[in-house]
């Protein structure tokens, strides 16, 4: 609160976001050469899983590798890690280095105090840290020119698909969907003719942030907002959403449990699934014996080019401690390498933001050759569009009743149009 206060002082003098981060960070240390320890909050260490191994592989090397730095880790699932951050700060335990989701981008700068990243590594510190890092991802975590958060683990929506129940529907799996009215007509032939479920996309539950539903929108030309003014009910907006809606409405579009869209894939039992590729790990291994996997890119509506929206998380830094913040810079360097995204890509799932490791024989090259279904992901990477964060202090509520009336007009019985404007009417007066 004190910090937005200040901020808004700044702007009445005519000052930016970036002059008080210019003004409240000194650069990090030059060297380490004393033993530090610094904390990392993860939340892909917060449960059993690849994503969870793969992050203490790359940690050990890291303290093997950097003898004076020791990382302590803080594991917190995703939903709940700003949160614990905020009462970490409140009782006077600083923070160093934290894994936050993109959804909390300008909060983290503006009420957490995440570090501008030039600021604190300098020019050549910064040139080194993302030298190679594709420019849209690094785009990201950047406020007015300035990167609070360094892209980290990432993933665009991608269409997967159950090849048996394909043929069994009579479709061609070797020529997927490459619109919604393709996916329309290919659900309604697998509910035809299957035991199973046609399509569903991950974008409704609780844990899946917006990004789904943002790049559909996005894909049809809409966006959340312009500036501080909602726009997610104009045209492009409902005509997308109601799509959807169609798409229930015939039966082509499965009613399951939006908090666990991905049981029904991995059993089997639905034809199409747009989400992350994070879960590609574990349909892959779930699919294996059973029936055949196939990814696609995410549809278009006609002729538009789709717009893939990112979800995964940025790195951030909130140590004020000149050699802390030098050992959170190292940390940040070591896990966004071409040996971490080696890990992260090929032990968890997630894309590889230096593309020039992905047929590279040192790096990715041998993974990828046996693991092609990472290909429609990473070409979607070249019309990469930014999943947009919500300002001010309830930027969170206004985010929910948005979902939330996405998934009443998708699956409820209201008329879209009035649900989306009602809810956007309401949510608008919770923006700044």
């Amino acid at each position: 609160m004190i910090k937005r206060n200040f901020l808004k002082l700044l702007a009445a003098a005519g000052l930016g976001f970036t002059a008080l981060s210019g003004m409240a960070f000194a650069q990090m240390a030059d060297a380490i050469t004393e033993p530090v320890t610094i904390t990392f909050y993860n939340y892909n260490l917060a449960t059993a899983s690849a994503g969870a191994d793969a992050t203490r592989e790359l940690l050990a090397k890291f303290e093997a590798e950097n003898p004076n730095i020791k990382v302590e880790t803080v594991g917190v699932p995703s939903n709940e890690i700003v949160t614990r951050l905020q009462a970490d700060m409140a009782a006077g335990r600083q923070p160093d280095v934290a894994q936050l989701v993109f959804r909390d981008l300008y909060y983290i700068a503006s009420d957490l105090g995440a570090n501008a990243l030039e600021d604190m590594a300098g020019a050549e510190g910064y040139a080194a840290l993302t030298d190679g890092m594709l420019p849209r991802g690094l785009d990201l975590g950047k406020i007015d020119d300035k990167t609070y958060g360094l892209a980290y683990t990432f993933s665009t929506p991608i269409l997967y698909y159950n090849a048996d129940l394909f043929r069994q529907a009579g479709l061609d799996p070797d020529n997927p969907p490459k619109t919604w009215a393709e996916v329309k007509t290919a659900a309604e032939a697998i509910v035809a003719k299957t035991d199973a479920e046609g399509f569903f996309p991950g974008a409704y539950g609780p844990a899946d942030g917006t990004f789904v539903y943002q790049a559909i929108l996005m894909s049809n030309g809409g966006n959340v907002r312009d500036g501080n003014t909602l726009t997610f009910a104009n045209p492009e907006g409902i005509e997308a959403v109601q799509m959807l809606r169609d798409m229930v409405d015939s039966g082509a579009h499965a009613r399951l449990d939006p908090t666990n869209p991905s049981e029904a894939m991995a059993a089997g039992q639905l034809g199409m699934f747009l989400y992350t590729s994070a879960v590609q790990n574990s349909l892959s291994t779930a699919s294996e014996g059973n029936w055949e996997l196939r990814v696609a890119a995410m549809p278009s509506f006609g002729d538009k080019p789709t717009a893939p929206t990112n979800s995964g998380s940025a790195l951030y830094v909130f140590s004020k401690d000149p050699i802390k913040q030098r050992a959170s810079y190292e940390l940040m360097k070591f896990l966004t390498s071409k040996y971490g995204y080696t890990i992260i890509t090929s032990k968890i799932g997630y894309l590889p933001l230096r593309l020039d490791i992905v047929d590279d024989p040192e790096f990715l090259g041998p993974w990828t050759q046996t693991h092609p279904l990472i290909r429609p992901n990473l070409e979607q990477l070249s019309r990469l569009t930014p999943n947009v964060a919500f300002p001010g202090p309830n930027y969170r509520q206004a985010e929910t009743m948005m979902k939330e009336s996405v998934v009443e007009a998708v699956l409820g019985d209201g008329d879209v149009t009035e649900v989306l404007s009602f809810a956007q009417d309401n949510a608008q007066s919770l923006m700044p």
